[in-house]
């Protein structure tokens, strides 16, 4: 038997994984209390945004994938605001910004977490609204023990929180100080406005009506009046080094709803994989698993440089097609790109040896969109489409016929993460979903409230071109991106993951361990993990590192010495420092249904519970 840091749990009443050990007791005490695994997964949420607060938050965003038992394919739930109806290209322009920034007013988007997990409640849960949310509100009035990154974040942003940002200040600098990492931490503001939504809700009646109420007053009430007010007529600094106000109106919330979508899907031996449409950069897994199936990955070894090689170079390809093709804003060939003859051109590409080349493909024959490379490091723009070739990296354009997330950062970026959760109940409903933004550390507090705005505009792109374009009521091309899977023809397993750019290429990871190389859930959580950064980054500045291939610290010197005689411009992390992966698994035994889970290690923050 394999050693890992902790069992792969099993059992059959129910399993719960998150990135935090508060949450998935929460959902796992909602499925005792004869919830399901909808109810579960809601009450989760909840607690994540209260819990950590640097990861995701009330005003963040979540895509959602479930399946109800005995359901043909999951459906998704699109918890992705758009942007603003005032957020145009021209008034980005007026305002001399040509690349979104990070921070502040200005990226904002409709946030969207809220409506998406009240919609899974309504239409699929049990419980009441009141009994999901008591988690949340018990440990944002009486307290949580805050973990070190919190605190480590709150002194990384403190300057900021004194001088600039004193809604936030007031709530996470108690007394004008950092809070100490372990001890109580409350967000009363939040409490109050979770309980004021439960009052208002319980005044309807029935259980739905009683939801119905709460989006009411989030999206069309005394929620989005506050943000309105906040954005309307506060000068906020920003990344830019200037002060802005918000584009975000109450109108913007009052306009959206989440919507209820068909995933993508690929076939890969016995399973079925799906995920969000490219309004996410789901696709890319899909993408890559196409690419994928013309490797005899069953003879690799797992943590081997030969392993590691193939898949770095296909991410790269799938990579330069999520940065060239994706977005909201235009029409993307998703069917084509997903094609086995597509994948079948690009597996081509992929040699012995490293590709320094950005290298996206021509989907049916049209030349790809070329987003801005900036080579990381650098204060210029230092590829860029149509531009010279530098020493270290090189555009590579299909040649046509005429058919044809963090810590602050050297650059001054408040950067935050993201959470996940998986769970699935007796009954067999399945979910798996990657709460984020609204971090306390990119926007500040909107005071009524208790929390922060999502700055998930910042992954526009400021040019009429491009898939992923800045247009008023588009969604930003997020990086969120959950994963479900069926084996067999029938629903077996719900993984993610945080982690932004490399979320996707972490849970590709894991799901090729466990299909190829028969690893249990735990054991493909634990193995050494890598990423590249060989793509145009999703969150402010928008860099470009070409070549980079990080591995974590367990991986044999052997293995590094062949990746770097390959190319790779490898860099050799800590020994527990890539992803932070949770997975819950179904399959029949006999008459009963094992239920299986496995949780992250690193940071000794997430967990998984179940029996």
């Amino acid at each position: 038997m394999t050693f890992t840091t902790r069992p792969e749990l099993r059992g059959t009443f129910g399993v719960v994984a998150s990135t935090h050990w508060l949450a998935s007791a929460a959902g796992m005490g909602m499925l005792e209390k004869g919830g399901n695994a909808f109810d579960a997964a809601v009450a989760t949420a909840f607690v994540l945004q209260v819990v950590e607060p640097h990861l995701n938050g009330p005003g963040g965003d979540v895509p959602i994938i479930a399946c109800p038992a005995g359901a043909a394919e999951p459906f998704v739930v699109c918890g992705q605001g758009p942007s603003p109806a005032k957020a145009t290209l021209a008034r980005f322009r007026a305002l001399g910004i040509d690349i979104m920034p990070g921070t502040g007013l200005l990226p904002a988007c409709v946030p969207g977490s809220f409506g998406a997990w009240l919609t899974l409640l309504r239409d699929h849960g049990t419980m009441h609204l009141a009994d999901v949310l008591a988690p949340a509100i018990g440990y944002a009035r009486d307290g949580y023990p805050a973990v070190q990154r919190i605190t480590d974040a709150i002194a990384s942003v403190q300057q900021l929180f004194t001088e600039e940002w004193k809604t936030s200040g007031a709530i996470y600098l108690p007394g004008g100080k950092v809070p100490e990492p372990n001890r109580l931490f409350r967000n009363r503001p939040l409490a109050d406005t979770y309980t004021r939504i439960v009052k208002a809700a319980e005044a309807k009646g029935k259980r739905e009506a009683q939801i119905e109420a709460a989006l009411d007053y989030w999206y069309r009430g005394p929620v989005a009046e506050a943000i309105d007010r906040f954005y309307a007529n506060e000068d906020i600094l920003d990344v830019s080094g200037r002060r802005h106000r918000g584009f975000l109106t109450a109108d913007d919330l009052a306009r959206w709803k989440p919507t209820i979508e068909k995933p993508l899907s690929v076939d890969y031996g016995r399973f079925r994989v799906f995920k969000c449409g490219p309004w996410s950069q789901g696709p890319l897994l899909l993408q890559a698993l196409q690419i994928l199936k013309g490797f005899d990955l069953d003879a690799t070894a797992p943590a081997g440089a030969e392993f590691v090689h193939v898949v770095a170079e296909t991410l790269k390809l799938a990579m330069a097609d999520r940065d060239a093709w994706y977005g909201d804003s235009g029409e993307v060939p998703i069917e084509a790109l997903l094609s086995e003859r597509y994948a079948t051109e690009r597996r081509k590409l992929i040699g012995k040896d490293a590709s320094l080349a950005f290298r996206p493909g021509a989907p049916n024959g049209v030349a790809p969109h070329l987003p801005p490379l900036r080579l990381k490091g650098s204060t210029e723009q230092s590829l860029a489409p149509g531009g010279g070739e530098p020493t270290t990296a090189r555009i590579e354009v299909p040649t046509l016929d005429h058919h044809g997330e963090p810590m602050l950062t050297a650059d001054g970026m408040h950067r935050g993460d993201t959470c996940h959760v998986d769970v699935i109940d007796r009954w067999g409903n399945i979910v798996a979903a990657t709460p984020s933004g609204g971090w306390f550390q990119s926007s500040p507090v909107v005071p009524e409230l208790g929390f922060s705005i999502t700055v998930r505009g910042q992954m526009f792109w400021l040019d009429e071109t491009s898939n992923a374009r800045l247009e008023p009521g588009k969604r930003p091309r997020t990086t969120l991106t959950p994963s479900m899977a069926f084996r067999d023809g029938a629903p077996y397993i719900a993984f993610g993951t945080p982690g932004g750019d490399q979320q996707d290429q972490w849970s590709l990871q894991l799901f090729l361990h466990h299909a190829h190389h028969g690893m249990n859930l735990q054991e493909a959580i634990d193995t050494p993990a890598f990423h590249t950064e060989h793509f145009v980054n999703s969150f402010w500045p928008r860099e470009f590192d070409p070549g980079s291939l990080m591995l974590e610290g367990r991986f044999a010197p052997e293995t590094v010495e062949e990746l770097e005689r390959r190319g790779h411009a490898v860099h050799v992390g800590e020994l527990w420092s890539e992803g932070r992966l949770s997975a819950c698994a179904m399959e029949p035994d006999g008459d009963a249904r094992l239920l299986k889970a496995g949780a992250n290690p690193r940071g000794m923050q997430g967990y998984a519970v179940g029996r």
